[in-house]
């Protein structure tokens, strides 16, 4: 099976992309979560810092707007139950700064504009979603609130606009300021490069996957929902109040039992806060401005209110349902095959990056220095991700006493004679009078030997199937393994079935090898845990050499060739 393999810039997009995704996950939920006022901007500036100084070591063109994709897709880890805007806002952030590059060059001239508009596009999509969300009576109600407030105050000159252009230039200096520190970052990076080792592994573990793994994803329900919000929206605009009530309140309702997320969503208190002002804000405003009834004004706020929650739940349902595996696969056979790739890589990077991140008060103080400390993980990931896609499994395969240990044996033998350094474990029978009566654990590289798997009856210790597991032969497993990690070009584990798929075994040492490490790896699995080995650890890159179908002398030709192409990749890096 031949992974589709993922292209350095894609590769390098996924690591900014995650970067900018994690302080967007941590530090935006507890900034929202403590209602911080322009918590948005603080956000955006970490993202343009991230992009700009980034851009000063890896000059590929089309990194911004990547990375502010897999960021934008990352959102959807956010606890909060909004996602879309925040991630329409990320993308369109990247864009905006990506256009700049290209029409000014990567110069800080066109770094500068592109802070600006990529901080000032926060504003134009708060204005956008209000109209969105509420229709064009929004734009009336806040004309008439401000013209009200003109009379009342005496005012001479026309206000509306005022506010706005107010906002507009502080999110523009924000945006300045914002490049400024990452062209400043990225010029200590180039003259200096930052340097880091491997982050300590035991400050995070890698993990895949997304929300709702336990629903039941429908093509249908997407294509239903799409076509609810239209219907809602034609309703909201050409019929009755007593007809578009009642059929939002429906549409709403099939939403709330099928999704938690709309659930979540319409518990707020913020939702009914919203709900209720802007309904009594609307009544007031036509009612003094437009000469309107302010029966007539209140039914007008309560008609935004519900196209709002239309969109809004409506919105938060076809996100779930495009978590749907088969919209993936749909991807994989597009030209853009490449960011499902993308974004399984980030979200395995996703718990390293949140676990480095620098505390909020390091990065108010010396906002540069804290700059490059991340640029060097960031670095040091790239590094790490290369070396583990380049990385080849080997899975040696066949039924109980087929010779899949003897198979492995007699590759080795072969590979060590081509100078290719080798560790790990082989599970060698033990036989007595023709029976078998257990297993022994042999270190490859000292040849140390100890009793793993007994038939014992009546002993008090774990046990599998017939046999008990004794604590001498784990041990010298687990030593002869930790011992690979380090200085070992390819690992032999002998072999993984059904205490590791119980998380027992070599199971946490195998997590190690293929998380953590770059090594290449010979498997031996039994071919009845074949599939569920392969769906448990998501094996990807991997060949599978069957003990009857194959000799030892063309095996380890095949993995000797693998060797010598990962070793000339890794020379000219």
């Amino acid at each position: 099976m031949n992974k589709n393999q993922l292209s350095e810039k894609w590769i390098k997009a996924s690591i900014v992309g995650t970067t900018w995704a994690a302080s967007e996950i941590v530090l935006g939920s507890f900034l929202h979560n403590l209602k911080v006022p322009f918590a948005s901007l603080l956000l955006t500036a970490i993202g343009i810092v991230i992009l700009i100084s980034m851009s000063y070591i890896w000059r590929e063109k089309g990194l911004f707007w990547r990375a502010g994709l897999i960021c934008a897709l990352m959102k959807t880890m956010s606890p909060s139950a909004v996602v879309f805007g925040p991630m329409i806002a990320i993308f369109t952030q990247a864009t905006l700064l990506e256009f700049s590059v290209r029409v000014f060059r990567k110069t800080a001239f066109g770094f500068v504009i592109g802070g600006m508009l990529a901080m000032s596009w926060n504003l134009f999509q708060k204005v956008f979603n209000m109209i969105i969300f509420y229709g064009s009576n929004i734009v009336d109600v806040y004309t008439d609130l401000l013209k009200y407030a003109q009379v009342q105050l005496n005012i001479q000159f026309d206000i509306v606009w005022l506010p706005l252009i107010i906002l507009l230039a502080i999110y523009a200096l924000a945006g300045i300021t914002a490049a400024i520190i990452g062209i400043k970052a990225g010029q200590r990076i180039k003259r200096k490069p930052a340097s880091a080792g491997p982050p300590d592994p035991q400050k995070f573990c890698y993990q895949t996957g997304s929300n709702n793994t336990s629903f039941h994803y429908s093509i249908f329900w997407l294509f239903l929902n799409l076509g609810f919000i239209i219907t809602a929206l034609v309703l909201l605009n050409a019929t009755s109040w007593f007809i578009w009530m009642g059929s939002v309140l429906i549409i709403s309702t099939i939403w709330i039992f099928r999704y938690k997320r709309a659930l979540r969503r319409l518990s707020k208190p913020t939702f009914w806060v919203f709900f209720v002002v802007i309904t009594m804000l609307t009544a007031f405003a036509f009612n003094k401005m437009q000469s309107q009834s302010l029966s007539n004004g209140f039914l007008i706020g309560l008609q935004m209110n519900f196209r709002a929650a239309t969109i809004v739940l409506g919105f938060s349902v076809l996100g779930t349902e495009l978590y749907n595996p088969r919209i993936r696969q749909f991807f994989m056979q597009t030209s853009m095959k490449q960011l499902p790739l993308a974004l399984e890589l980030s979200f395995q990077s996703l718990p390293m990056m949140i676990a480095h991140l620098p505390d909020s008060r390091a990065m108010i103080k010396n906002p540069v220095s804290v700059v490059c400390q991340i640029i060097s993980q960031i670095e040091w990931r790239l590094n790490d991700v290369k070396s583990q896609l380049s990385r080849k499994i080997f899975i040696v395969t066949g039924s109980v006493g087929e010779g899949k240990t003897t198979r492995i044996q007699e590759i080795v033998e072969a590979l060590k004679t081509q100078n290719i350094s080798i560790g790990g474990i082989l599970s060698p029978r033990i036989m007595e009078n023709g029976t078998t009566i257990g297993y022994d654990i042999l270190d490859i590289a000292t040849n140390e030997r100890a009793a793993f798997l007994r038939i014992a009856d009546g002993e008090k210790l774990p046990r599998i199937g017939s046999y008990s597991i004794l604590s001498e032969g784990i041990k010298t497993g687990c030593k002869a393994l930790r011992h690979s990690h380090n200085n070992k070009q390819l690992v032999v584990i002998d072999e993984v079935g059904k205490l590791e798929l119980s998380n027992m075994g070599w199971a946490d040492d195998l997590n190690h090898l293929l998380n953590d490490s770059g090594h290449n790896l010979i498997l031996s699995v039994r071919d009845r845990f074949m599939g569920e080995i392969i769906e448990r650890w998501q094996l990807k890159d991997y060949t599978i050499m069957h003990v009857s179908e194959s000799d030892p002398v063309k095996n380890s030709r095949v993995i000797a060739q693998h060797m010598d192409q990962r070793n000339i990749q890794a020379a000219t890096r």
